[in-house]
């Protein structure tokens, strides 16, 4: 529970992690991976099945089952399947499209798109679809449909806003939510070779480079005002944002079985991701950890995580990235499990002496463990498509279009 956690700790020494073997990196992900879940009391009586309690987002509990499926996929460990399935299908709402009542009010492009790309993960891993309920591919499919209609030509020639509604903080802004529509968008493609996920994956990315969200030299940045017609970039750099369009850029390549376009786009975005955020080698959120004054919101916890996870995509979908990714994942392994103390561990991982605080967060686990699973990636099967024995679905691509 969050009670047994929140306690001091003194200096530990952490895990030993051995990178190269499969059993110690499979026993440390397990340790890491309970503690991860024991925030989670969604399947309790008389809690709200599918959410993390406060003060996590509705979104960060779906980064915790995407990061949940792919534990099982890499270990075979599916005590924890249940929860995942229970909880998925508990946030889609009435349309299968990832709205539920109790959060549309208040949701944004990029909450509702991090659930359906778990949702693309456990069709990509053929994790069990639900009986009587929408498919894993059908409410990925949905979620997409529904942000190709709300692409905004009015401002900035383009681009998803943040917010689906007027009325929330953040209408006026253009940002991630592109980056993770153009990373859905690529993984449908790659799963189901439809033209229109290539076309609406091609369409978002060329907009996102045309108004400098994607600068010539591959940095990726926040987001830009409606206001001034996104002419004046924010220019914060975060580590799950960048490795988003890495990971979208290798399924392009994929699809597009090498195309010079997606070759030389995935190998400029990994290089600027990989110099950016593994300072020493070692993964680093550069907005927030250790920055003198700033300290890293709760969701930013877990960014690393989705960098570890979007890398380890890469990997399986354009294998000759994995001399450049792969020992970058066995020294941040290596540092993270180091700077957890059994389950509990700690967001900073450069520290030759880590310390454990009351300061936990659910990020923190889903970082570490993402990178230590992530060093079996060369073991587990490529993700699966519709034609190489992934489930059919009910897909239903044609509804939209790239115009």
């Amino acid at each position: 529970s969050l009670v047994s956690l929140a306690v001091v700790l003194s200096p530990v020494l952490g895990i030993d992690l051995d990178v190269t073997n499969p059993t110690s990196i499979k026993s440390t992900a397990s340790t890491i991976a309970n503690g991860m879940v024991s925030y989670y009391n969604g399947n309790e009586t008389g809690e709200i099945i599918g959410l993390l309690p406060e003060p996590y987002f509705w979104s960060e509990t779906s980064l915790m089952f995407d990061t949940l499926i792919r534990y099982w996929k890499a270990t075979g460990d599916s005590q924890y399947n249940d929860i995942v399935s229970q909880g998925m299908q508990a946030q889609t709402g009435n349309d299968n499209d990832f709205m539920p009542a109790n959060q549309t009010k208040n949701m944004g492009n990029d909450d509702q798109s991090v659930w359906a790309i778990a949702a693309m993960t456990a069709t990509e891993s053929i994790f069990p679809d639900v009986k009587g309920k929408a498919t894993w591919l059908r409410l990925a499919d949905n979620v997409f449909n529904d942000q190709v209609a709300r692409w905004d030509d009015s401002t900035c020639q383009g681009g998803l806003r943040w917010q689906i509604f007027p009325f929330n903080a953040g209408y006026n802004y253009k940002n991630h939510a592109n980056a993770q529509f153009f990373h859905l968008a690529s993984r449908l493609a790659r799963y189901t070779g439809n033209s229109t996920y290539i076309d609406w994956a091609s369409k978002s990315f060329d907009w996102a480079k045309s108004v400098g969200l994607v600068d010539a030299k591959w940095n990726v940045f926040d987001g830009a005002s409606t206001k001034t017609n996104c002419s004046l970039i924010n220019k914060i750099q975060n580590s799950h944002l960048s490795s988003t369009y890495v990971s979208g850029a290798a399924h392009m390549y994929n699809i597009t079985e090498g195309g010079a376009k997606w070759k030389s786009t995935l190998d400029g975005l990994l290089n600027s991701t990989l110099i950016t955020f593994f300072p020493g080698g070692i993964a680093k959120e550069i907005s927030c950890e250790k920055v003198s004054g700033v300290k890293c919101k709760t969701s930013v916890h877990a960014y690393k995580g989705i960098l570890a996870q979007n890398l380890v995509d890469t990997i399986r979908v354009a294998p000759y990235t994995s001399s450049l990714i792969f020992p970058k994942f066995q020294s941040t392994a290596a540092a993270a499990a180091k700077a957890c103390d059994g389950g509990v561990c700690t967001l900073n991982w450069s520290s030759l002496r880590p310390k454990i605080t009351n300061h936990t967060n659910v990020g923190n686990e889903l970082s570490a463990l993402s990178f230590v699973q992530g060093l079996l990636a060369k073991e587990v099967a490529s993700p699966a498509t519709a034609s190489t024995g992934g489930p059919a679905g009910n897909s239903s691509s044609t509804n939209a279009t790239s115009s």
